[in-house]
């Protein structure tokens, strides 16, 4: 009879297994089911993203054609500031700012510098790309802010997920489209509002997401309806174009996504690789 060892010479060839090598067949272990309301609440996230980089965009786009001023737009990226910061204690009653051991004294001071520094570079900022053309600040600053999107993490444990790198690109992009900008004054509010909607707006995301899921939803709503209204004022095709990729995303990709999940059909068995589960660390010492 034939037995499952390496041990012992049989007259067997090395490929042999017998009947009962199927009985350890087993199928979709780790498949996950998943419910059409949770994908499409985990969806919100990406949608806020697009959305995020929407009106960034629509905003650098007023202050290039004179319709928005910097003074204008300082004053209500300060004043939403100040309301997002007062959320953000509220939602959890400060026990995030407690155990961080964050104080305000040190978040204003923060701001400050923050503030200082990019005022004080923004002429720097405004002649920095001077010698490079136009159309090839606008194709940086797209692939940028594509890269942007692609990097951000959105709640996965995946390898290509960098919360850096995203926020990074995110800057480089909103550097080179404030350089186009008139003045100086343009590129210090266009840096500082990108700093906002791109580092701050997020965590205030993530938290409203974590604690209040129906506030979430509608604060995801609210901002998805201002970016088509304010990308209507630009462009009605793109309007329409821009609400048929967030519904593709919040309503179709789910239901693709819960409909290929019945078709999945994974096998596990005795040829797959060896899982050590035991705890070696004693042998690391």
């Amino acid at each position: 009879r034939w037995q499952k060892v390496l041990y012992e010479r049989q007259p067997f060839p090395d490929n042999y297994v017998d009947q009962r090598f199927l009985e350890e067949l087993r199928k979709n272990v780790h498949a996950r089911q998943y419910r059409y309301q949770a994908v499409v609440f985990q969806s919100g996230a990406v949608v806020q993203q697009l959305c995020s980089v929407c009106v960034f965009v629509l905003t650098w786009w007023y202050m290039d054609a004179g319709v928005l001023s910097p003074q204008g737009l300082f004053g209500v990226a300060l004043v939403s500031s100040l309301l997002g910061y007062v959320l953000f204690d509220a939602v959890d009653g400060g026990a995030g700012r407690w155990a961080s051991g964050r104080t305000r004294w040190a978040d204003l001071k923060s701001t400050l510098v923050f503030a200082a520094f990019t005022y004080g570079f923004s002429p720097v900022l405004k002649t920095l790309t001077e010698s490079i053309s136009t159309d090839t600040i606008y194709a940086m600053s797209a692939l940028m802010l594509l890269g942007h999107l692609i990097f951000f993490d959105y709640g996965a444990n995946a390898a290509i997920v960098s919360s850096t790198l995203s926020l990074n690109m995110a800057i480089f992009a909103s550097v080179c489209l404030a350089s186009r900008l008139p003045r100086s004054l343009h590129a210090f509010v266009m840096v500082t509002f990108a700093m906002q909607i791109f580092a701050l707006w997020p965590m205030l995301q993530k938290k409203l997401k974590a604690r209040t899921p129906r506030c979430y939803v509608g604060v995801t709503v609210l901002f998805a309806l201002a970016a088509l209204a304010g990308l209507a004022t630009v462009s009605s095709v793109g309007a329409v174009l821009f609400a048929s990729l967030l519904l593709a995303i919040s309503c179709l990709c789910p239901y693709c996504l819960i409909r290929l999940q019945l078709l999945k059909d994974n096998i596990h068995g005795p040829w797959d690789e060896a899982e050590i589960k035991e705890d070696l660390s004693r042998f690391l010492m």
